[in-house]
């Protein structure tokens, strides 16, 4: 087996989409565009280092320049599977793609299943609507403190979320409830959840703060993963943050949890001064969790730079033979009517040390080709979907 770059470091910048994919107005989407429309409210969209590295090369954006001798690969890549949620973005950049979109609940889950999860939750449930996490604690969060019910909420995506107090609520506790819930929207009574969110928050009425002790419990891929093959060849496939939530812990070899996208990098430069052969995976979901469906855009403009800053760290750490690929998993516009991820094509930035001059990879019909190429790469099965750009780079 001929492995050209031995470890590979792939980075989803969570949501940074970059403009509306052709079928947008079918999801709601038609005019998004994350990082133009973050750059033109703003007027602060420097990224110096993602702009070397070619970012600006992928089209025109306010602000951002197109260098003339990108330090990477760059491109965009386009979303085949239907749907735009963090679960179908994810799979699809490892091999899989979904042909059916996920179940959405938008008036509320159905009466009868809340009342059987009242009884297996041992608590009564208030909320059961589409809400915003941190408008929801302000509206329920007393109330749930004085009574000790489960708030739940959902949002456009197929997510079942649950929040309670630390003080109320022991973390185990819901935990366990959450883990319960899992089990009964796996097809049961006909009620399918991409994900079941443990949402835990401290705090009093005056200002209410969701932890870093939030957990996600996902269904499974449908198929065998990029990561699945790498673990079956015994190389390592280490998820960094959200990632082995996202594929339900399969296809993980080791999993490090993230409280920011500041902590996020730092795992990620811990695990560069390892020793491995395979895939680190690496998911910051502050741009989504914190500005995205927030609608700041001064605030993603402000994560964006941060990480821009760290940049040189990342790549400097990079060893003569290893692989970097930074992109994204879908958009969500914060100028865009509503809370929900926005349906965008995604940025694609690939970067070595041998690499004398950037070259344009065009657009990718799919996200799936970085799935293939980080298995063309290690010899693995190819993917059903998606094109290998190795001999490109």
């Amino acid at each position: 087996m001929t492995i050209r770059f031995p470890r590979v470091f792939l980075i989803v910048l969570d949501s940074v989409g970059i403009g509306a994919l052709p079928d947008a107005s079918q999801y709601g989407d038609s005019g998004s565009h994350t990082l133009g429309h973050i750059a033109e409210t703003t007027g602060q969209l420097r990224l110096p280092h993602l702009e070397q590295m070619g970012l600006g090369c992928i089209e025109a954006i306010q602000g951002l320049q197109a260098v003339a001798n990108a330090k990477a690969h760059y491109g965009k890549m386009a979303e085949i599977s239907a749907g735009k949620d963090t679960l179908t973005g994810h799979w699809e950049i490892m091999g899989v793609c979904n042909e059916a979109p996920f179940q959405t609940f938008p008036e509320g889950f159905p009466e009868a299943f809340i009342q059987a999860l009242e009884k297996a939750a041992g608590r009564r449930i208030i909320g059961n609507k589409v809400a915003s996490g941190t408008d929801i604690l302000v509206e329920l969060g007393a109330q749930h403190m004085q009574s000790g019910h489960l708030i739940v909420y959902t949002s456009a995506d197929s997510v079942l979320q649950i929040a309670a107090h630390e003080d109320i609520v022991p973390l185990e506790e819901l935990y366990a409830i959450c883990q319960k819930a899992r089990e009964m929207t796996l097809n049961a009574n006909g009620i399918v959840v991409g994900r079941v969110i443990a949402r835990p928050f401290t705090g009093g009425p005056d200002l209410f703060v969701r932890t870093p002790n939030r957990r996600d419990y996902a269904v499974t891929p449908p198929t065998a993963t990029v990561m699945d093959r790498l673990v079956e060849q015994g190389l390592a496939s280490i998820g960094i943050g959200k990632i082995s939530d996202i594929f339900a812990g399969v296809g993980v070899t080791e999993s490090l949890k993230t409280k920011s996208n500041r902590d996020g990098v730092d795992w990620l430069l811990s695990v560069m001064k390892q020793d491995f052969t395979g895939l680190c995976f690496l998911n910051l979901v502050d741009f989504d969790a914190i500005y995205g469906h927030r609608r700041d855009p001064a605030g993603y403009a402000s994560a964006l730079r941060e990480f821009d800053a760290r940049l040189p760290e990342i790549t400097g750490a990079l060893r003569p033979d290893d692989l970097l690929i930074i992109t994204a998993d879908h958009g969500n516009d914060p100028t865009h009517p509503g809370t929900d991820h926005t349906r965008e094509y995604v940025p694609l930035l690939v970067s070595h040390r041998s690499l004398d001059q950037g070259l344009n990879l065009g657009i990718r019909t799919t996200f799936a080709d970085v799935g293939a190429t980080i298995a063309d790469n290690f010899s693995s099965k190819p993917p059903a979907h998606g094109q290998s750009f190795l001999s490109d780079i």
